[in-house]
């Protein structure tokens, strides 16, 4: 049986309602701040346009999404997903 992890030493996650394609959002994350970045992120897909992404790294998400050339954008940033659906 694995042990949990304290809620202290959880990732800490934002999630973002996002416009675009999976593989569009990818490769403007992975063209902005490399494979290094990406792998910082932990970005995690929960619905088709719904990421998962540790919190410290959300600016730099948001930022490679506006200067890509795909219309590509982040509608909403929330703490857990119900409150993503909220707003």
């Amino acid at each position: 049986m694995e042990k949990k992890l304290r809620p202290s030493l959880r990732e800490n996650k934002r999630y973002l309602l996002v416009k675009g394609s999976k593989k569009d959002i990818e490769e403007a994350i992975l063209d902005y701040i490399g494979i290094l970045g990406f792998g910082q992120c932990g970005i995690t897909w929960i619905k088709s346009n719904i990421v998962g992404v540790n919190r410290n790294m959300v600016d730099k998400v948001r930022a490679s999404m506006a200067v890509s050339s795909n219309n590509l954008g982040v509608e909403n940033v929330s703490g857990t997903l119900k409150g993503l659906g909220k707003k």
